[in-house]
């Protein structure tokens, strides 16, 4: 799976939320000041010719759709980032997060929370 730019992630953001959009509606949910029409719908005929989304035509009028979950795309992408950034090593990714984030003692409590449930679901 190809990885989104910028602007194409933000689109599959707007699409993710909605689950289905004209160009208008995607546009919509830009920040001021907003992209120009052409721009945007641009940037969903790419996402088309990637696979990441697909339309029903309603005469001229076309509504898109999300092709690939924000769930599939995150795993995948997050697998990248972890091999790109930390080496492949989850271990790395782990003491950046605890050390160099300045996380509060509830984050670090709760991090260790969410790790010993998976330890005891693994251990099963």
């Amino acid at each position: 799976m190809k990885q989104l730019t910028r602007a194409e992630e933000q689109v599959m953001q707007v699409l993710w939320r909605l689950e289905k959009a004209y160009v208008r509606d995607i546009l919509d949910h830009f920040p001021k000041p907003q992209p120009a029409y052409n721009t945007v719908s641009t940037i969903v005929r790419i996402l088309e010719k990637k696979g990441f989304i697909d339309y029903k035509a309603f005469g001229k009028a076309h509504e898109y759709y999300p092709l690939v979950s924000k769930k599939e795309y995150r795993k995948k992408h997050f697998k990248g980032f972890v091999s790109n950034y930390f080496g492949n090593s989850y271990m790395a990714l782990t003491s950046f997060f605890t050390k160099d984030q300045d996380l509060s003692l509830q984050e670090l409590e709760e991090i260790k929370a969410l790790i010993e449930k998976e330890i005891e679901q693994k251990k099963k």
